[in-house]
């Protein structure tokens, strides 16, 4: 084996290959040009700097794998590994400790005022009677995302005495149970944390989840601490609560531009900035490269791949069978997963029909990557660990015999602490993936796009209601399926429509529907 370290690495690192006899190892000062070192590499290792491309492959034709001793892939072409063969690992969770470390640290300085009596003792003064702090003890601390570095600071922050609140629709009442967590709604959340800890991905959910709207409904005098992703805050919004004394206090790692220039935070004395450091320790940098060392290792030994971002290799054919059902899968996993309320418990599958002979470890995978889909780093090979570490409980069954008229079909339920939901999909008209069921009722309806699902009472009037209000807010209809109970559970019965859209739905257009006369539920769901 020929494994190439094309970035500088630990001693330890190093080892974990050398223990490996015959095996070459290219280090990153043995290499004066990477394409002729990776021409005949069956590993590559790399950390940020070095760019991966789909040329760089090119010259790679015995390339197995390619491991990134870090979290993010941007400097990978995944794709282009996928369609070479080539499985990309990378080392989530690695840094955690190294986080919390520094979201505990920063916190304690927002209490005891540290940066203030710091440079004020550097300056010759002496301002005991002006530094006075507060405890972190019978806080309550409120942490967005419970992820690995959202349940290591509740570990350390329920040594200090800390209440803990918690918001994560993707992690079970158990795991939070097991660490004394709450679980509240995020508008909970925001009212009545005494300091907010922010450790959620960026994505369209929580992009500027923190602005002027959320901060108004923050308790006065609350401590705001990101150690996650710029994005997630309104910049501007939130130096303005800071200003007006509704925020006492702010610690930001991260920010919306890096490093960041005229920054709204730089004048603010009791915001605490620090520049990108939280995963920058000595034992974090090591850790990471020694856990994708490790990963690299097993994958050319046993085939066993860890933490791999990209597809597992499949035939020509076999890729062809199943990649229509992988899609469904997905789509079928974000459309529910936009539905219910409360945290999943437990996810279950069925496959009907052809479907159950094939390696639905694939369509598995695929089905909780969509309703996990809202979490960093999970993907098509990671989500069955990453949901069995949230304590999300998964089970799985095959039928042989067709279900509901078509050869092969899957059928997906959510659980949660609240309520259930289940919905069954096909794949028809070539390779589009169709809803066919919903909670019991027949509806053929696209998973794509701009959806609408809306529960009414079966009773006249409603269809023509809602084709009215889109209308009036220049919302085009593009598909309207509708399905109906047999009423012998509820009097009237109960109706179901999934509309697909055109155009936006706002919020002013949700709250009409709602008010509706007949309509009992309106859910926005986006493809």
């Amino acid at each position: 084996m020929k494994v190439v370290l094309a970035e500088k690495v630990s001693p330890a690192t190093l080892a974990v290959f050398q223990a490996e006899p015959g095996w070459q190892i290219l280090t990153h000062d043995q290499v004066r040009n990477l394409p002729e070192a990776v021409a005949d590499a069956d590993a590559l290792v790399v950390r940020s700097a070095v760019q991966v491309d789909d040329a760089l492959m090119a010259a790679a034709p015995k390339l197995r794998v390619i491991g990134r001793a870090g979290v993010g892939v941007d400097n990978i072409d995944a794709e282009a590994a996928t369609r070479r063969g080539i499985v990309v690992m990378n080392t989530p969770g690695a840094n955690a400790i190294a986080v919390a470390e520094l979201a505990l640290g920063l916190m304690i300085a927002l209490a005891r005022q540290l940066p203030r009596a710091d440079s004020t003792m550097h300056a010759g003064k002496w301002e005991k009677k002006s530094l006075q702090g507060s405890e972190l003890r019978d806080k309550k601390l409120g942490i967005l995302g419970l992820g690995r570095i959202g349940l290591e600071v509740a570990r350390r922050a329920r040594n200090f005495g800390m209440e803990l609140l918690g918001h994560d629709p993707f992690v079970s009442a158990s795991i939070a149970r097991e660490n004394a967590i709450r679980l509240v709604s995020v508008e909970e959340l925001f009212s009545l944390s005494d300091y907010l800890t922010l450790h959620v991905g960026l994505t369209p959910q929580t992009a500027g989840i923190i602005n002027a709207t959320t901060l108004v409904t923050m308790k006065k005098g609350v401590r705001i601490l990101n150690c996650a992703r710029g994005e997630l805050i309104v910049e501007n919004d939130l130096a303005e609560a800071i200003k007006s004394g509704h925020v006492a206090g702010a610690a930001l790692d991260v920010f919306q531009e890096e490093p960041p220039k005229d920054s709204p935070f730089a004048a603010l004395d009791n915001v605490i900035l620090t520049p990108h450091i939280a995963g920058s320790t000595a034992e974090a940098q090591e850790a990471v490269g020694v856990q994708i060392a490790l990963q690299v290792r097993e994958y050319l030994k046993s085939g066993v791949a860890q933490n791999a971002v990209n597809m597992p290799s499949l035939s020509h054919e076999e890729y062809e069978e199943l990649a229509p059902y992988m899609n469904l899968a997905e789509r079928l996993g974000t459309f529910l997963a936009q539905i219910p309320r409360g945290n999943i418990d437990s996810i279950q599958i069925a496959y009907h029909g052809r479907l159950a002979e094939t390696k639905t470890e694939l369509i598995r995978n695929c089905a909780i990557a969509g309703v996990l889909g809202h979490l960093e780093q999970v993907n098509r090979i990671n989500a069955a660990s990453v949901a069995a570490e949230r304590g999300i409980r998964l089970h799985e069954e095959k039928k042989e015999a067709p279900f509901g008229g078509a050869g092969s079909v899957l059928q997906l339920s959510l659980h949660t602490n609240e309520a259930s939901i289940s919905a069954s999909g096909a794949v028809l008209h070539g390779d589009s993936p169709r809803l066919l069921h919903l909670d019991g009722i027949d509806i053929e309806a696209p998973l794509q796009g701009t959806l609408l699902t809306i529960r009414n009472k079966d009773v006249p009037g409603v269809i023509g209601r809602v084709g009215t209000i889109l209308g009036e807010h220049n919302v085009n209809i593009a598909n309207f399926a509708l399905g109906r109970s047999d009423g012998r559970d509820t009097t009237p019965a109960m109706a179901l429509a999934v509309v697909q859209v055109d155009g936006e739905v706002t919020d002013a257009v949700l709250r009409e529907l709602r008010a509706a006369p007949a309509i009992v539920g309106v859910r926005l769901v986006t493809l």
